[in-house]
């Protein structure tokens, strides 16, 4: 029978071999609602400490042929069996947006359970589980969602002005949104990697962005940008230094946890 502590020994260890040969960690990008595997395009040049990864969830982009899925378990099991198949490093980070921030802490914790450690999770664009607006917009009439997408920002007005394009994107928007105001996470058990949070200033709920911290076993920080909810539009080259700065500060802490948790010899 398998030995827990030495299974999380081995996984630590994992990483801390890839530290200290220098090999760039992967990072997993979760999309927001609407978005896609190229929605962080703006970001590329800014992360070339990593090896990036965006995932989509299928109905869109390179997923176009395939059913929406309109399920929060069912969206976080395929992006779960997309870092599965792509993983191929102990040393991983995840980032998520706003729906991809929900994704991100339920797609954290199946690893865990399957032993494999991010080694921090970065989360931006909500203030976390339990925090709802009174909203549902995968309900709302088609004049008044794009209302909605218009206070939130983030389409471009070239889609909002196109019907033809809006019949496209209005599908998405609606299969998303239902994932992300369904997510039910209030209860979600604490990840062991530690988080970092991101906020817009003009976000509503914004001075609520410590929630986070809840479901965190260890260290939780956050940034408040100037901005609204695509803030992350406005500050890649900042976001990205914080993803570097926090990655190699969570590896000298891993460091340290290769050390004290090294199995005893029987």
């Amino acid at each position: 029978m398998c030995d827990p502590a030495e299974s999380t020994f081995k996984a630590l260890k994992g990483k801390y071999n890839d530290i200290i040969n220098m090999k760039k960690p992967q990072l997993f990008l979760f999309h927001f609602a609407g978005g896609n595997c190229y929605s962080f395009q703006f970001m590329a040049s800014s992360l070339k400490d990593f090896e990036v990864n965006p995932l989509e969830l299928p109905g869109r982009g390179k997923r176009m042929d395939e059913a929406f899925l309109k399920d929060f378990d069912s969206a976080a099991q395929d992006l779960y069996n997309q870092i599965n198949k792509k993983l191929t490093s102990a040393s991983f980070v995840i980032y998520g947006h706003s729906m991809g921030a929900y994704l991100a802490l339920r797609v954290c914790n199946m690893l865990e359970k399957a032993n494999k450690f991010p080694i921090c999770l970065f989360v931006s664009g909500n203030p976390g589980p339990g925090i709802r607006e009174d909203k549902k917009r995968y309900l709302m009439e088609h004049n008044i969602l794009i209302e909605e997408l218009k206070k939130l920002g983030g389409t471009p007005s070239e889609v909002i002005e196109n019907e033809e394009l809006l019949d496209y994107f209005l599908p998405i928007l609606r299969a998303d949104f239902e994932i992300s105001e369904k997510n039910h996470l209030e209860n979600e058990l604490a990840v062991n990697a530690p988080i970092y949070a991101m906020m817009g200033s003009k976000e509503e709920k914004v001075e609520e962005i410590s929630n986070w911290s809840k479901f965190t076993r260890a260290l939780f920080t956050y940034t408040i940008f100037d901005g609204g909810h695509f803030f992350i539009h406005d500050h890649p080259n900042q976001i990205a230094y914080i993803m570097k700065d926090w990655y190699h500060s969570a590896s000298l802490l891993l460091n340290s946890q290769v050390i004290s948790k090294k199995p005893l010899k029987k």
